[in-house]
């Protein structure tokens, strides 16, 4: 039995053109979930699952596998990620092989680092209770003293009233998933029934400075503003240790 990383990335993206191979930073984005995978040391295989030939060059230049290209039914803007990650396990298992864990990996995830994808593995073998592992953020603000506004007449509603008089350290955190990674038996992944998002699964905890969504051209520009100062920091840090050394 095996484990794999699996790295959805189909070639069709309205908001961002090319979305998944995009240059952020230097270097196609997908390089980076493709790099952090391997570095790991904890896959057997990193596939990337796509339906573009482009896509499937660029991801075997930086190390990955391509064994099968994905199916046209499978690359459309109403596929789910579970349906790409079952469709990969079933090719990879034609080919002789046997997954224990299959890791989704978004190919749009390059604050993804190593240590957070063995945690994410080491710890979901270590609880036999436990079917999966997810990577989470806290929300950095308390989400019960939000509010809506209608639209019609731009009236402002609490979405709970209650927690409006209280402190913010009187109420309890709040996280919600970071879209970087996703772990689960294999078995669990071709089950339609399975819900990543419940008791069962282990929640990956990362910092905020680690966590953006890239949905769109705005994004994009703020993540690669965050990576660089993650970088710079990355850099200072290691010549500081090397100094006191």
């Amino acid at each position: 039995m095996s484990n794999i990383a699996v790295i959805p990335a189909r070639g069709g993206s309205k908001r961002i053109p090319n979305k998944n191979i995009k240059l952020f930073c230097g270097k196609p984005i997908i390089a980076y979930s493709i790099e952090a995978a391997l570095q790991s040391g904890v896959f057997e295989a990193v596939i990337v699952s796509t339906d573009c030939d482009k896509i499937a060059d660029i991801a075997r230049q930086y190390g990955a596998e391509v064994p099968f290209m994905r199916p046209d039914y499978l690359a459309d803007d109403h596929t789910g990620t579970t349906d790409v990650i079952e469709h990969a396990i079933y090719e990879w298992n034609k080919l002789g092989n046997s997954v224990d864990l299959a890791c989704c990996i978004y190919a749009t995830a390059p604050f993804l680092q190593k240590q957070y994808i063995v945690e994410a593995i080491n710890r979901l073998k270590a609880h036999v209770t436990k079917r999966s592992a997810f990577t989470v953020c806290k929300f950095n603000y308390p989400i019960q003293r939000s509010f809506t506004i209608e639209s019609a007449e731009n009236n402002v509603t609490p979405v709970d009233a209650s927690s409006l008089p209280k402190r913010s350290q009187d109420l309890p955190d709040v996280y919600h998933d970071a879209g970087q990674l996703y772990v689960a038996k294999a078995e669990d992944f071709l089950n339609k029934s399975f819900n990543i998002f419940s008791e069962t699964s282990i929640p990956i905890i990362l910092p905020h400075y680690l966590v953006q969504d890239i949905d769109d051209q705005d994004d994009w520009r703020r993540a690669e503003y965050m990576y660089q100062a993650f970088m710079a920091d990355t850099e200072k840090r290691h010549t500081d240790t090397m100094c006191e050394d």
